[in-house]
């Protein structure tokens, strides 16, 4: 499904977006309304049944008037929960089924991120990433875990710079080629949420937020970077000055790090 596309019109202009950026689709009445990741609801005329046909097996029916993908979803419990923190509800009868077939395309959707080119094992890693070695922000590159229910549940540390010892407050031996949670047993998994839209969606977010492992207040930027990882600048928020410079400069970094990641 990667790099295909729909086309439709909407507000009597036409738009061809890419089909991975779709989050769900809902009718009502004679109207579908198109979700997407950068907030946008289009609003078209197309029918349910030409929305099944083109967004293809990546897609989940909950009822006869959504559909979901399964990429955007982190968890179904009373209600389908997506990975951007929004909920969609479904028919209770239909829960045993909707988790069957979410684990499978799930499977389907992680066995992709396993066929790729990364590097093999953490010296080559470090061989790839050694330019930001000395740079003073903490930067590390992190590999996805999935649960045998396709649940983002933890991530391994493949590269990390001193900076990035110093703000975990861990010696680099330690967290390079470790989970996050044998090596901080009070994870809190809030963070799994961004990750999982970084690697599945391509996505760069920002997070703010309490770190209870480090007794930190962070600012996370994360973005993909190889197939199954995302690369992640951490900010001690006491520690930086929130400036306009500071900004431009953490951009620039940013910027550079995606170009060498390709």
């Amino acid at each position: 499904m990667e790099g295909n596309t729909i086309t439709f019109i909407s507000g009597r202009k036409t738009h061809t977006i890419p089909i991975l950026s779709i989050l769900y689709v809902i009718m009502k009445k004679q109207d579908a309304y198109v979700h997407v990741l950068d907030g946008s609801i289009y609003k078209t005329r197309m029918t349910f049944a030409e929305f099944q046909d083109a967004l293809g097996d990546d897609f989940i029916r909950l009822n006869r008037g959504s559909l979901v993908s399964a990429m955007a979803i982190h968890s179904i419990t009373k209600v389908v929960n997506l990975s951007n923190g929004e909920t969609l509800e479904y028919t209770s009868d239909n829960k045993k089924k909707l988790i069957a077939e979410f684990r499978q395309k799930q499977r389907t959707i992680i066995s992709r991120l396993a066929d790729n080119n990364n590097p093999s094992g953490n010296e080559a890693y470090h061989e790839y990433y050694k330019c930001f070695d000395n740079i003073p922000i903490a930067f590390t590159d992190i590999e996805m875990v999935f649960s045998e229910d396709s649940q983002a549940v933890d991530w391994i540390f493949r590269y990390g710079n001193e900076a990035l010892a110093r703000i975990e407050k861990c010696p680099l031996e330690k967290l390079i080629g470790n989970s996050f949670s044998s090596i901080f047993k009070n994870m809190d998994t809030k963070w799994l949420r961004s990750y999982e839209r970084a690697v599945l969606y391509g996505e760069t977010l920002e997070i703010i937020d309490y770190s209870p492992e480090i007794d930190r207040s962070l600012r996370i930027i994360c973005f993909p970077t190889f197939k199954g990882h995302c690369g992640c600048m951490l900010f001690d928020i006491m520690e930086t000055k929130l400036s306009v410079e500071n900004d431009v400069g953490e951009m620039a970094v940013l910027m550079y790090l995606r170009k060498f990641c390709g």
